[in-house]
């Protein structure tokens, strides 16, 4: 197995986590893929995974290891563009962005990038949005379209692609005015800038502690949730007018309405100098910045 085969199946298995799974997508045989690791493991002098009953886990070894392999690939790949186009980028990105934004903001997002390096090959993963920067800090991704905290860790940059208002929903059968909805009982996301946006929010308007009723884990779940009448929850707009759910819910209006939630393509810093993430940079700068 030549040098770069066996960095592109290293990082697919720090992806993964899975000598299974890893064995399976990249057609080794379990046995190939173990002593892989192994002559690594005995070239570098350090282990690279840890086996336990939770599973595998890259070591502080391992994750060095990962960003080496991801420049060594992409020096390679910017070698081998002199054979076909010293102007053309290719290689593979690793993007993360909750299904929201996949419908809402990447569109717009990878259109031009699309257009521009043709070459290159996005790997799109999805899931909590509450998780993204944790993902793409660790180096699981090469960037992430999430929403932007007050402070970033001081490891990563963001640039806002989109900005979206917070709104109160409730079910379509309630019988309640606006203020009565905004009493309670509340649905909230269990974790996350939202579920932060609201306690803010209650802590200032309600002179009692609010009853939350569920902490539902995603968006989808929350709007479910309020469509059946369990309480009145909050979202993103955005969430909102993506969602399948929007016409069995009703929206509440709030005096004032909680602060909007800005969503940004984020990289990590050092990362900004490959060419890659510096191409998708650059070019959510010139078509993105400032969109509502």
């Amino acid at each position: 197995m030549d040098e770069h085969r066996e960095l592109r199946v290293f990082l697919h298995l720090a992806q993964t986590l899975s000598f299974g799974r890893t064995s399976q997508d990249c057609h080794v045989s379990p046995a190939t893929l173990t002593r892989l690791v192994q002559r690594l493991e005995a070239r570098l002098g350090h282990r690279l995974f840890d086996r336990g009953p939770r599973g595998v886990a890259l070591t502080a070894e391992g994750r060095r290891f990962r960003e080496y392999a991801v420049a060594a690939l992409d020096l390679w790949h910017a070698y081998r563009q002199g054979e076909v186009d010293p102007g053309e980028l290719s290689g593979r990105l690793g993007l993360f962005a909750t299904v929201t934004a996949c419908q809402a903001v990447l569109p717009d997002l990878l259109a031009p990038f699309r257009a521009a390096h043709p070459r290159i090959r996005v790997d799109l993963r999805t899931g909590d949005a509450a998780a993204a920067l944790a993902r793409l800090d660790e180096g699981e991704v090469d960037a992430a379209v999430a929403a932007i905290p007050g402070r970033l860790p001081a490891s990563l940059v963001s640039r806002t692609v989109a900005v979206t208002d917070l709104v109160f929903v409730a079910g379509t059968g309630g019988a309640g005015p606006g203020v009565a909805a905004l009493e309670g009982p509340f649905v909230l996301p269990r974790r996350g800038l939202v579920r932060e946006a609201a306690d803010r929010w209650l802590r200032g308007r309600l002179p009692w502690r609010p009853e939350v009723v569920s902490e539902p884990e995603g968006h989808e779940a929350l709007l479910a949730l309020v469509a059946l009448g369990y309480g009145t929850g909050i979202v993103p707009r955005m969430v909102l007018e993506t969602s399948v759910m929007r016409d069995r819910v009703r929206v509440v209006a709030a005096d004032p309405a909680p602060a909007p939630l800005a969503v940004g393509l984020c990289v990590r810093r050092a990362d900004l100098r490959r060419p890659l993430v510096a191409a998708l940079w650059s070019l959510a700068d010139q078509n993105m910045t400032g969109r509502t």
